[in-house]
């Protein structure tokens, strides 16, 4: 056979009861997802910033960073409100590296992925109760989401992941943030379709059920930059790309229009550095423009301890083990600037 069925993995419910939230938990996650959908309805002016790792390689680096960046949060808490990227499903777009704490509790370790469900919602869980931040991860299998659906409180689906039909329709049922990437051809029109999709109901069968959505109004676009035929990074994080896609999203009837930037991917040509820059830039184009001024909510950063990235097995604590990532140092100053720039 071309495949081998392993073992049956138990349902999202029985995970859930065997490794549950905490009330404590579950009051921090509240609070932040209500402070969250207010962001994006308008009713708080606050900017958005996810930021994190690129992939939640181990427990104790990825919590450490989380207890820095709750230091840094409530130093700036008036002007920026921050969700810690906490992905534990790493996209590869050959298949081959790293997969994510779902798939490898332990890099070094061969894949478990009962171990990898429990190990991420460990992780999540604990930094919730010890930070008091809300999470977000990318909604890379959308089976799985019910694994961590009382957990997250921002939701992402991947360039290579928005044109699918069950991401889309899953979407459509999450009951939060779920922020569509503009796809890895750069066609804005893709992820406007996907945006319009999830805003709206839908009957369809997941996990064996047939379910219907009422429709997610808080999804919405993050431009990453694409890859021309050529294999060649495009920004479409300028002044120009910005104005583009606010003039194509009010052409349709969308709720809580809303853009992040996400600073590294092809925006950057995965030169992690260059994220400095390119969140300065938004947040210029964000001033000069009463339009984009509101439309453009936040923005997305990789970031860990660490400066750059390592190979697995190397071993350097707080290192990304797949895209490089921006050092803490440089991380911590870029957040005091972007709160003085708005």
């Amino acid at each position: 056979m071309g495949m081998t069925f392993n073992r049956k993995l138990p349902i999202p419910k029985l995970i859930k009861e065997l490794y549950p939230m905490s009330e404590k938990a579950a009051a921090i996650k509240e609070k932040n997802d209500e402070q969250i959908k207010a962001i994006f309805r308008g009713e708080d002016k606050r900017f958005l910033l996810i930021i994190g790792p690129c992939s939640a390689d181990r427990e104790d680096a990825v919590l450490d960073y989380a207890t820095r960046l709750a230091k840094v949060q409530e130093k700036v808490k008036d002007k920026i409100f921050i969700i810690p990227r906490v992905y534990t499903g790493k996209p590869r777009t050959t298949g081959e590296g790293y997969k994510g704490m779902l798939h490898q509790p332990d890099p070094n370790r061969a894949e478990n992925m009962l171990d990898g469900i429990v190990a991420v919602r460990r992780l999540h869980s604990r930094i919730i109760e010890e930070t008091g931040f809300g999470c977000a991860d990318e909604m890379l299998y959308p089976e799985n989401y019910r694994y961590l659906s009382d957990l997250l409180s921002y939701n992402a689906v991947g360039a290579r992941s928005v044109e699918n039909q069950e991401h889309r329709l899953v979407a459509s049922g999450i009951d939060g943030p779920v922020g569509m990437k503009n796809p890895t051809s750069g066609d804005y029109s893709v992820m406007l379709n996907s945006i319009t999709a999830a805003q709206s109901p839908h009957t369809f069968i997941y996990r064996g059920w047939e379910v219907a959505t009422d429709g997610n109004p808080y999804a919405h676009a993050i431009l990453r930059g694409y890859t021309n035929k050529h294999g060649n990074s495009i920004p479409n994080y300028h002044y120009e790309d910005l104005n583009l896609i606010y003039k194509m999203y009010h052409a349709k009837d969308l709720q809580y229009r809303t853009v992040i930037v996400d600073c590294n991917h092809a925006n950057s040509g995965k030169q992690y550095a260059e994220q400095i820059r390119i969140a300065k830039e938004v947040l210029y184009s964000k001033r000069h423009n009463d339009s984009l001024r509101d439309f453009i909510k936040g923005l997305m950063i990789e970031s860990y301890i660490e400066d750059g990235n390592q190979k697995i097995g190397e071993g350097i604590y707080g290192k990304s083990i797949t895209d490089p990532c921006l050092g803490w140092e440089k991380s911590e100053r870029l957040i005091y600037d972007i709160a003085e720039a708005l």
